[in-house]
């Protein structure tokens, strides 16, 4: 079993920086994948940002050149740094961890922490 912990969250103006954490404790695997996911109101859950075990980074469109993904796997904390907030990325930001355990791949969600951008 493996839990996650998000923070960072909080209320920011439009412009304004965050960095999100994600603290991984329990029975981490090496080949993992970690992702951010954000749930704006009313609205699904959606990817924003994956790192790969292979070391593939993703973005969607709607946030390259703005966050950064980064982790620091000797600690297994996830990190999102969140450059130039606009107020369309407010939500709430969830951590995923998909990771292999045996023969199955298996993924854990955190909790989520709140992101508010707004003047």
């Amino acid at each position: 079993q493996v839990q996650l912990v998000e923070s960072g969250g909080g209320l920011v103006q439009p412009g304004g920086s965050l960095r999100l954490s994600c603290a991984a404790s329990g029975a981490v695997a090496s080949a993992n994948d970690w992702s951010w996911y954000r749930q704006a109101p009313g609205q699904p859950r959606d990817l924003v940002a994956g790192t790969a075990y292979n070391g593939y980074i993703t973005y969607i469109d709607a946030v390259k050149g703005r966050f950064t993904i980064s982790s620091d796997n000797a600690k297994n904390i996830l990190y999102l740094q969140m450059d130039n907030l606009k107020p369309e990325d407010t939500g709430v930001y969830y951590c995923k961890l998909y990771q292999l355990e045996g023969s199955s791949w298996v993924d854990y969600w955190g909790k989520g922490t709140l992101v508010t951008v707004s003047s």
